[in-house]
């Protein structure tokens, strides 16, 4: 009890330290961390593999929770009695009345903290299989995804599955944190051969880059420092490994990609193209090209209020870069709407209606192929079906199964008709452009996440639209409107 009273201590003392910091000169203390990296990261793997609890560990060892948080996990710990006279960690990030009283996480909650070199936020993900949806959405802005694996079990089905969404989802560095290591006396053979069967996984499923931790996240053992109970390991602690770790992506200024949010007219001289820069960059006289509609013409001014101080007033710049929030003007008056794509006129991804597309099917009734939904990618949103499903995957085997529907967290190749042509970005290539969600038409609730894998109506590749099956409703309505209604040219379906 002395020990954890003095830690209590030191934790309340680093919190009076960084509010003084606050309470003096804000200004500094700002400055000081908007110039930091910042690194979003979530936790996943089975049920009770330890992700809540190690993203509690590594708030409270590095100081990062307040007076009030700290008490209410105290007392939440003495109620439900979980760790005996110890803080549960867990608690410190499952917030929902249910999480505390099952022990386990339902919803993602997101937590965000700094050290010296870098910002975090992080996402602690559900490992139910019940709640993959929930881990989806967590891992869809993901840089960084850390696999817990409870070294008494080993790599479990949830495992696989978890593995299978962050790779799916172009997730490329994975920390395979194995967790309960004393519970298995730290023993390194444990370790080794849990590395072994994960890296037999990643190799299947081509994951790039993949580190092993062996760790305690209730002791605290290789979370923020290293520990001696662990003389054999020689690699870094986690904290250690994600200030350092290196995520920057290949990104060229000629990846240009603005989805157009908001036509600005505030007067008769001026029309503004406003939006946040996807990726790539843009400078005055870039000649840009308007996708789907395909027609191009010149920068004239890039405006970022940003820019705009009390020294300088103007809020024009000459260039601009992802993810920037900016408006452009153009040379010429062309027809650019909200939905639209600006792009480099020398790198215009192909245009199609026709989709090949992974998705993930996040409701409880199934998907129908030939059913009308809305799918939103960045800020169009379109209408269309599902035309072929061509296969589920079978997340224990990754085998690839032939099925006529999706069923709650099935994941599956499928083609995609679209009402009207929409620029495709792979989604391996650009996550802001080759990622969508479906939404039901008549609840509007989001159904399904998707990710563009290709054009579908590629030269040489026949491509047969499944026939559309209309509802007895859609029938009826239509025969009205033709009857009552001809000079609208309906036409039977």
């Amino acid at each position: 009890m002395n020990e954890q009273r003095t830690t209590n201590n030191e934790q309340l003392s680093a919190n009076d330290e960084q509010r003084n910091a606050i309470a003096t000169d804000i200004e500094a203390y700002l400055k000081e961390h908007e110039n930091k990296d910042m690194l979003r990261f979530l936790t996943c793997g089975s049920v009770d593999d330890g992700k809540s609890t190690l993203i509690g560990r590594m708030l409270y060892d590095s100081k990062m929770i307040f007076e009030d948080q700290l008490a209410a996990a105290e007392s939440e710990s003495r109620k439900y009695g979980t760790t005996g006279e110890k803080i549960d960690m867990a608690l410190l990030v499952d917030g929902l009345q249910s999480e505390r009283e099952q022990g386990i996480t339902i919803d993602v909650a997101y937590r965000f903290f700094a050290t010296e070199k870098r910002k975090y936020i992080i996402a602690d993900t559900p490992g139910h299989e019940q709640y993959t949806r929930n881990m989806v959405t967590g891992a869809s802005t993901a840089d960084v995804a850390i696999i817990l694996i409870d070294a008494r079990k080993g790599i479990l089905t949830q495992t696989r599955r978890h593995s299978f969404i962050v790779n799916l989802l172009g997730i490329e560095h994975v920390i395979v944190a194995i967790n309960k290591m004393d519970l298995v006396d730290f023993s390194q053979e444990v370790f080794e051969k849990i590395r072994g069967e994960y890296d037999k996984l990643a190799s299947e499923l081509g994951i790039p880059h993949v580190y092993y931790i062996p760790m305690s996240a209730l002791e605290g053992d290789n979370v923020v420092e290293r520990s001696e109970r662990t003389p054999w390991y020689e690699g870094p602690a986690l904290l250690e490994l994600l200030d350092t770790m290196d995520i920057s992506r290949e990104e060229t200024p000629e990846n240009f990609r603005l989805p157009v949010q908001y036509v600005n007219r505030p007067h008769l001289n001026f029309r503004g193209f406003c939006g946040t820069i996807a990726s790539g960059s843009v400078k005055v006289g870039d000649e840009i090209t308007v996708l789907p509609s395909g027609k191009t013409t010149k920068v004239k001014g890039i405006i970022n209020a940003g820019d705009v101080t009390e020294a300088n007033r103007e809020p024009y710049t000459e260039e601009a870069y992802a993810p920037m929030a900016v408006t452009l003007t153009t040379e010429d008056e062309v027809d650019i709407s909200r939905g639209d794509m600006l792009v480099h006129t020398h790198n215009v991804p192909r245009v199609s209606n026709q989709l090949k597309v992974m998705i993930v099917w996040m409701d409880e009734s199934p998907m129908e192929v030939g059913r009308e939904y809305d799918f939103k990618r960045a800020t169009t949103v379109i209408s269309g079906h599902i035309n072929r499903i061509n296969y589920r995957v079978d997340v224990n085997t990754y085998e690839r199964l032939e099925v006529d529907h999706l069923e709650l967290n099935d994941i599956a190749s499928c083609r995609l008709t679209l009402t009207g042509p929409i620029a495709a970005d792979a989604y391996k290539q650009n996550r802001a452009t080759g990622g969508f969600i479906i939404i039901d038409r008549i609840t509007n609730n989001t159904v399904g996440a998707g990710m563009i894998v290709d054009v579908a109506s590629r030269e040489g590749e026949r491509f047969e639209p499944t026939p559309r099956e209309y509802t007895e409703a859609e029938k009826a309505l239509n025969e009205y409107i033709r009857i009552h209604f001809p000079e609208w040219g309906c036409k039977p379906c």
